[in-house]
């Protein structure tokens, strides 16, 4: 396995000409997106635009059939490259929280840092609570996740991955699974991490959390990028039709 060393002047993410096929239908058609530290891009579309699909991509969960991905300038479609080695920089945040149900939320939090980062139990514990208490959840450290509302829930799916402190976070539609009463909790923990320089690339249904937060605003349709800009630029006035049309039934 190749063990290249991180390129720190190399953008977070580098998506050249990525394609995915599934069967005879093509997904994405040769999607070119570049991403700098800390820029925080939203991701838009219809279902079945391949926004989720470009997500997933980018840490490997879906093997690319064309193009390449480069992370902090290593090539993770390489099949030389360490990929898990690179995912330990790449945090990500589902539609579903995937929290492990048996376990209390501190073994939700600490079970990849032992088992990855090779980190002693003492420690996990230590980082599991530090980030618990950022996403504001210090007294639900020995709760499990049926005890937890969706917004809790994937409070600590945020967590859990802020644990192994990464340089980039990904997230899938992160409030989509929530009551509308809990979306809020889970946008303010991800303005915080804005805030904080963290960089982002979140595929979002929240438009207002877009405007507000994002640093671009990329508009998918049928498999490519149609439009991308300044948030507030391409909300209030789309150049491209395909975005007028979207956008006139979500806004």
């Amino acid at each position: 396995m190749s063990t290249k060393a991180i390129d720190i002047h190399a953008p977070a993410i580098d998506v050249q000409g990525l394609v995915k096929t599934f069967g005879e239908n093509e997904v994405l058609k040769g999607i070119d997106l570049t991403v700098q530290a800390g820029e925080v891009v939203c991701i838009i579309g219809p279902s079945g635009s391949g926004k989720s699909t470009l997500l997933r991509s980018v840490n490997l969960l879906e093997d690319p059939t064309g193009g390449r991905i480069l992370i902090e300038g290593i090539d993770i479609t390489d099949e030389d490259t360490d990929i898990d080695r690179v995912r330990t920089r790449i945090g990500m945040v589902f539609q579903n929280f995937n929290l492990f149900p048996h376990m209390s939320v501190l073994g939700n939090l600490t079970i990849a840092q032992r088992q990855v980062k090779r980190r002693s139990k003492a420690e996990a514990e230590r980082i599991a609570k530090e980030m618990l208490e950022r996403v504001g959840l210090s007294e639900k450290v020995d709760a499990y996740p049926s005890h937890l509302s969706g917004g809790q829930q994937q409070r600590v799916a945020i967590a859990r991955a802020l644990c192994m402190n990464p340089d980039m976070m990904l997230f899938d539609e992160p409030t989509s699974a929530l009551d509308p009463e809990l979306v809020g909790e889970v946008l303010q923990v991800m303005r915080q991490l804005a805030d904080e320089g963290m960089t982002m690339l979140v595929v979002t249904h929240e438009m207002g959390f877009a405007r507000e937060v994002g640093s671009r605003l990329i508009f998918m349709a049928d498999g490519n990028i149609v439009e991308q800009g300044d948030p507030r630029e391409v909300l209030a006035n789309p150049r491209e039709q395909r975005t007028k049309d979207f956008l006139s039934r979500v806004l």
